[in-house]
């Protein structure tokens, strides 16, 4: 064996040795903290990893919501019935007093956008700079010709929307012509063709004036509607009035002539008796003239006073259930022939009446029950519908407060015709059971 290798012998036995007694100094303690150190870094290193991927997903989910914000924005709601149920109270954004105010400042806005295109504010774009095969006017026209078709597809898109706005979705409206601009524009994103915030702003206020608009031709038409139906009502108390003349009138011309003819049969009386009973017939007739005279007299007034009539209180509890009365007023001589209209074939059953009152101030009497239960319309934007949520003594209340307290009221409606349906509904389901 060479010197070499003996030493080298050597020298591995006292690593071995040296090595035996080191492991014989470590103790459980030791081992177990080596191990805890091993198991600490795995875990720092696993932590760290677990870290990177929880930023990657947070990365991930505000990329996501961005894209569901973005599609929420472009998603238009056009479903009738949804609409519906979320729309809220509109509030208006003009004050004309009438809708030719709304027609002319549709017609100015109409023009501004006329004027937009033509001087090149409705749409951005710059056609310099551009080139098609080569050609700086071919690439002129190419992005001209694109900002036609942008500003033609915006415009089809709006006049789709104006036509069809209601008073359920015109904030959907809104946000519907908002995204069109919004995806039209990024069509023309390549050459920076895109609709101008300054047209988008014209055509928003074109929306909301052409909705007023509407809403305020409606109200005319309604006023128009009144109005129309206050002149028929005028018309049949004219015509009322004029026939109960001509019979009141023909009436007392037959009684005169009784009288005239009694008043001779008198002067030739023969007998004691002959003239007790003349004078008797002349007394009865003169008593029957009286009351002719009288009859006409009231015809005179309602003629000549306008504002005498009948404030009445119906209800009809087969077609609007209970608590609900209908209170109007009507100049008829007869004011059970307007209640008997009401009740036409536009209801199921025919109109009870409550109460009806004459009154010298129809018109302040029914203002005056109007005006205490506003709050309780039924329909609180048409004024015409005089229905209202009240009970009849908070009525009997106001109308004695504002008329007198000796007007009788009745408490129970008949509703004959409604409660003798429930009786023959209920009598057939049972004769089916």
């Amino acid at each position: 064996m060479a010197i070499g290798d003996i030493f080298k012998s050597k020298k591995n036995e006292e690593l071995s040795a040296r090595i035996a007694e080191l492991e014989a100094m470590l103790t459980p303690e030791i081992l177990n903290a080596q191990d805890l150190e091993s198991k600490i870094k795995e875990n720092t290193e696993t932590l760290a990893h677990i870290k990177a991927e929880i930023m990657d997903q947070q990365s991930l989910l505000s990329k996501i919501k961005q894209d569901i914000q973005a599609a929420q924005w472009q998603l238009v709601e056009t479903n009738e019935e949804v609409l519906m149920q979320s729309f809220g109270l509109y509030t208006p954004r003009y004050s004309f007093a009438n809708s030719t105010g709304y027609k002319e400042e549709l017609s100015r806005i109409r023009t501004q956008q006329k004027d937009a295109i033509k001087n090149d504010k409705a749409v951005t774009g710059d056609s310099t700079g551009w080139t098609v095969n080569g050609s700086a006017q071919k690439g002129s026209k190419m992005v001209k010709d694109e900002q036609k078709i942008i500003l033609r597809a915006f415009n089809c898109e709006c006049d789709d929307v104006i036509e069809h706005v209601k008073f359920n979705n015109i904030e959907a409206s809104e946000k519907r012509i908002r995204s069109s601009c919004a995806t039209i524009s990024k069509l023309g994103t390549t050459h920076g063709v895109s609709i101008t915030d300054y047209y988008l702003s014209l055509k928003i206020q074109e929306l909301y004036l052409a909705h007023e608009y509407q809403v305020e031709k409606q109200k005319e038409k309604e006023r128009l509607k009144q109005l129309r139906a206050e002149e028929r009502e005028q018309a049949k108390l004219e015509r009322e009035i004029e026939e109960a003349r001509k019979r009141i009138e023909k009436e007392q011309k037959h009684y005169t002539n009784a009288l005239q003819a009694v008043l001779k049969q008198i002067a030739t009386a023969k007998t004691p008796e002959e003239a007790a009973a003349l004078a008797e017939k002349k007394a009865e007739l003169e008593e029957q003239l009286g009351e002719i005279g009288k009859s006409l007299e009231q015809i005179d007034y309602r003629a000549a006073n306008q504002k005498a009539g009948y404030v009445y209180i119906i209800s009809n509890v087969g077609a609007f259930g209970e608590g609900v009365y209908k209170i109007g007023m009507t100049r008829r001589l007869d004011p059970m022939d307007r209640i008997d209209e009401l009740g036409d074939a536009s209801v199921p059953f025919d109109f009870d009446v409550h109460a009806l009152i004459f009154s010298e101030n129809a018109p302040a009497l029914e203002a005056a029950l109007h005006h205490a239960f506003e709050d309780r319309k039924l329909n609180m934007i048409n004024t015409r519908r005089e229905f209202f949520r009240v009970s009849l003594d908070e009525i009997k209340k106001v109308v004695r407060e504002n008329y007198d307290k000796t007007v009788e009221f009745v408490d129970i409606p008949p509703a004959e015709q409604y409660r003798e349906s429930l009786l023959m509904a209920k009598a057939k389901v049972e004769s089916l059971a």
